[in-house]
Parts: C-alpha cells; sequence; structure tokens
C-alpha cells in the first residue's frame, strides 16, 4: 500500500479528510451529555479570572467557577478556555450550543488525537500500517461516540497522545543534536502543560517521557545541553498549567495536592449496571474493566494486539519506546483490577489508556502488509478489519458510544446487562418526539432534566425525582431512562410504554403516558 502515499502525511490527511467531512454532516444529531451542561457553564465562567476585575477587592473568586463551582474548580480548564473562542464563533453563525461544543471537540480529538496517534504509530511502522492502524483506532464506535459528547475524557486522550508524541520527539533530538536544543522544548512543554490543565492524570505522560530520556540518553543525560533543554520543558509545562488554571493561583504547591488527593479518593455512589447486576461504583468486581475492554472494542483489535506484542516482544527495534507505550497500557490496567478504584460510566476515565493498543495493533498490521502478495489481499484484509466499527456507527448513529461487540451479541443483546447510554444523549430524541406528538405537553423528566430543557421548546418540563404521584395528572408525559434499569425501579414502571428510543433491541430512553 505504500506506493500509494508519495509523502508520509498523506495517508493522515486522507483520513481527517473524511472523518472532518462525516463530522460536519452529523455534528447536530447529538444530544447533550449529562456532564455537559454545567462544564460548558465552566467554560462560559472561567473567562472572569482573566479580566481586571477578577484582581479587584471584594471580588469574589467563586464565581470563576460557574455554577457547580465545588465540582468543577479543580478540573483543569485548559481545554474549555481553549475551545469556548471557537464555540461563540459557531454560536454566532446560528448554531445551537451543544452542538458548537460537539464539533469543536469532535474537531479537537480528530485533529490532535488521530493526528498525533498517526505520528506516533510512524516511529515503529511504514505509513500504510499507521494509515491503518489510525482508522481502526479513529472509527472504535465507543471513541468515535465519545469524541462528539465528551469533552473530558476523549480531550484528555488526544492531549496525552501528543504529549507523548511530541516528548519523545524532544528526547530524540537531545540524543541527536551537536547544539542545544532549547526552542525545540517550547511547544512540547507548552502541550504537557495543557494535558495536565486538562485531567491531573497528565503527569503519567512526564514519567513516561523522563523514562525514555533516561533509556535513551544516557551519560548524555547529565549533559548541560540536556538537562536545561529538559529544564524548560519542565518548566514551561508548569507554567501554562499555572497560568491555565486559575484554582491553582491562591496556593499552587497545596492545592495541586489536594486534586490530586480528591482524584486519588473519587468519590462516587453512583449504582453501576455491569453483567446483568447492580453494583455500588467503589465496589465493582475485579475484571470489570478487562471485561468492558474487551467488550467494547471491535472484533478485530484484541487478536491484532496480541499478534503486535508478539512481534515487538521478538523485534530488538526500539524496544525502549515500545516498554514503555505497553506500560502506558499496562500499568493503569493493573491499578484498576488491583486497586478496583470507585468507576463509572462504564470506563470512560480510563479512555486515555487505549492508545497503545492500536499502536500494537499497527505493528501487526505492518508485518501482516510485508507478508502478504499480491498488494489488493493487503487492502482487502485491511477494509475486513475496518468494517466492523464503520456499520457499527452507522448501525448506532448517534448513539455510537453505546457499542458493544458480538462477543456478547451486540449492543442489541445487553439491554438490563450492561449500560448503553448511561450519559442520557436520547433526551433529545425523546424530547422531540414528544413535541412532534404534543407541542404543548407537560413532560416528566426521571433524571437530568436539564438535557431535556435543551430541546423542549414549548414543552413543560418538570423534575419526576422532586414530585409526587399526585403531580402527575392525565395526559402527562413521563420521560424515563434506562441507566442502571432505574425506569424499571421506578414507581411509574407499570404506566403504559408510548415511544421508545433505543437501537435494535436495547432501550435507552422509554416514554410513558398517564391515562
Amino acid at each position: 500500500m505504500s506506493r500509494y502515499f508519495k509523502h508520509s502525511l498523506a495517508p493522515l490527511i486522507l483520513l481527517l479528510t473524511v472523518t472532518l467531512t462525516v463530522g460536519f454532516f452529523t455534528f447536530r444529531d447529538y444530544g447533550l451529555s449529562w456532564d455537559e451542561p454545567l462544564f460548558y457553564n465552566y467554560a462560559d465562567s472561567i473567562w472572569k479570572a482573566y479580566t481586571p476585575q477578577a484582581f479587584a477587592p471584594g471580588f469574589d473568586f467563586e464565581q470563576v467557577y460557574g455554577k457547580s463551582g465545588d465540582d468543577h474548580k479543580t478540573r483543569g480548564p485548559a481545554y474549555l478556555l481553549l475551545a469556548r473562542p471557537f464555540v461563540s464563533a459557531l454560536e454566532s453563525t446560528g448554531v445551537d450550543m451543544a452542538s458548537a461544543w460537539h464539533l469543536v471537540n469532535f474537531l479537537t480529538f480528530q485533529l490532535l488525537g488521530v493526528g498525533f496517534f498517526y505520528l506516533l504509530a510512524l516511529r515503529w511502522v511504514r505509513p500504510s500500517a499507521a494509515f491503518v492502524a489510525s482508522i481502526l483506532f479513529a472509527t472504535q464506535p465507543l471513541l468515535w461516540g465519545h469524541a462528539f459528547i465528551n469533552p473530558k475524557d476523549t480531550i484528555f486522550l488526544a492531549f496525552f497522545i501528543a504529549s507523548i508524541n511530541l516528548g519523545f520527539n524532544l528526547v530524540d533530538k537531545i540524543a541527536i543534536a551537536n547544539q542545544p536544543t532549547f526552542r525545540s522544548a517550547i511547544f512540547p512543554g507548552i502541550i504537557f502543560g495543557l494535558t495536565i490543565s486538562v485531567r491531573i492524570l497528565a503527569p503519567l505522560a512526564g514519567l513516561m517521557i523522563l523514562l525514555y530520556a533516561l533509556l535513551t540518553l544516557k551519560e548524555k543525560l547529565v549533559s548541560r545541553a540536556a538537562l536545561l533543554t529538559l529544564s524548560i520543558f519542565g518548566f514551561v509545562a508548569l507554567a501554562i498549567t499555572f497560568l491555565s488554571w486559575p484554582y491553582l493561583w491562591a496556593n499552587p504547591l497545596i492545592r495541586f495536592r489536594e486534586v490530586l488527593q480528591l482524584m486519588s479518593e473519587h468519590p462516587a455512589t453512583i449504582q453501576v449496571l455491569f453483567s446483568g447486576q447492580l453494583y455500588r461504583a467503589y465496589d465493582l468486581p475485579w475484571n470489570y474493566l478487562p471485561k468492558l475492554l474487551a467488550l467494547t472494542l471491535t472484533e478485530p483489535v484484541w487478536p491484532l494486539f496480541a499478534a503486535g506484542i508478539i512481534i515487538a516482544a521478538r523485534s530488538k527495534k526500539d524496544w525502549k519506546s515500545l516498554s514503555l507505550i505497553f506500560l502506558w497500557f499496562i500499568v493503569p490496567l493493573l491499578y484498576v483490577v488491583i486497586k478496583r478504584p470507585p468507576l463509572s460510566d462504564n470506563f470512560r476515565h480510563f479512555l486515555f489508556i487505549i492508545p497503545p493498543i492500536f499502536l500494537f495493533a499497527g505493528l501487526a498490521f505492518n508485518a501482516l502488509e510485508g507478508w502478504l502478495r499480491p498488494r489488493w489481499a493487503v487492502v482487502l484484509i485491511g477494509a475486513i478489519l475496518l468494517a466492523p466499527g464503520i456499520v457499527a456507527i452507522q448501525q448506532l448513529h448517534p448513539y455510537e458510544y453505546t457499542y458493544y461487540n458480538s462477543l456478547v451479541g451486540g449492543t442489541n443483546q445487553v439491554n438490563r446487562l450492561y449500560e448503553t447510554d448511561y450519559w442520557l444523549t436520547c433526551y433529545k430524541e425523546s424530547t422531540e418526539w414528544v413535541r412532534s406528538q404534543q407541542p404543548n405537553a407537560t413532560l416528566h423528566v426521571q433524571r437530568e432534566p436539564v438535557l431535556a430543557e435543551t430541546y423542549g421548546a414549548g414543552l413543560i418540563i418538570k423534575d419526576l425525582d422532586r414530585e409526587s404521584e399526585s403531580d402527575i395528572q392525565p395526559g402527562d408525559w413521563l420521560l424515563l431512562s434506562t441507566r442502571a434499569n432505574i425506569d424499571i425501579r421506578s414507581v411509574y414502571r407499570k404506566l403504559p410504554v408510548e415511544h421508545v428510543i433505543g437501537r435494535g433491541g436495547a432501550e435507552f430512553c422509554i416514554i410513558k403516558r398517564k391515562n
């Protein structure tokens, strides 16, 4: 396949052209997710920290964190600060707030995440194999859906990949440079600093870069040029983290430690549906993450990953960086298996550990490409490997993130067994359906009524959780969610079902009406 791409970046340009085109045509289809409204309110408020009034006597600095300051001020706002101007520009053209954010989220994930994934893969494989690995990565239904509706975890994943790629490249430049490479440390430092200000787990990327420097530079690490370059990298990263995270300004060291402690404890009390049982988020079985990893990535991924591990183990080429890539995946996985921290929303908090899976899959395809003849056979096998994800994206749209593979029978077979639309994005389609039936209806929403309000112009939206049964009048509509099976545990479970939002046999939202 290599001869079809004269320039190493040509495959990436082709891939991004296709994915971005699809994104531009579909971004309005996605409903606002559970975590988005307050997070975007944080984005609207955090800019106040950079205005003169924020430093005026008597200014209440807590207001810069938005309506949920206690929840969000300990989350770095770097991405929100960077993305908000683009969102505002889209809104000025008539795009609604939710869709504007969804488009910017998707563009960020594709350009930064998929783009730097491809560049990272080029360290070990041919452009054609990096191309296939990048498509396999980009077209995972799980990631495709999250790329629109998740301004936290997929964004962190994208910045994490960029930090690793740029950090490794910086170390390589130090290794071969005859002159100090101070200037080359600035951009990697900026990206790493922003990554820390997206999520506090980012220092894991810094640790990987440091280990790569230790393995690669050896004696040269203690040279004046190497130490100065790495020091500039670290200083720039810390400066960017500080400048882009107003919560740290009052007392950087103490507050950073406070955030680390908070994230390690990760208090979560919600219930999680897993393997047909309801668990508390802090009482999940050891196999929670391994099983979800097995079931929510497309079928070719794990065989390719296993083959890639074998190929990497037998090859002595660039073992230092490949070993660190493997640690990127296995160390967090083992941490979850052994420590069993509270988790919810499937494994969205650990999406950042899955790029290594696809990098090793790229190694496998790279070897396959070298063995197979004729070339059309390579193209055919590549298409077969990519087909499950692409087909599922089309079938599940716009609920791609609810994907489960054939090992469990597909998404249509996991109803009431695993979480599907746990972020309630089906509220958009549900509310629009109720409006089509009765434009001025009263709609009682079981959870997060703010999501329904976004799409419920003309409807009377009420919070079902704050009402008694006597508040429901004949003719009123009810919107229930299947997250953690809360609909069938509701006192309204026996009311007749008017409409179901879902895909195949999987039910996401249940619409009922009181007679």
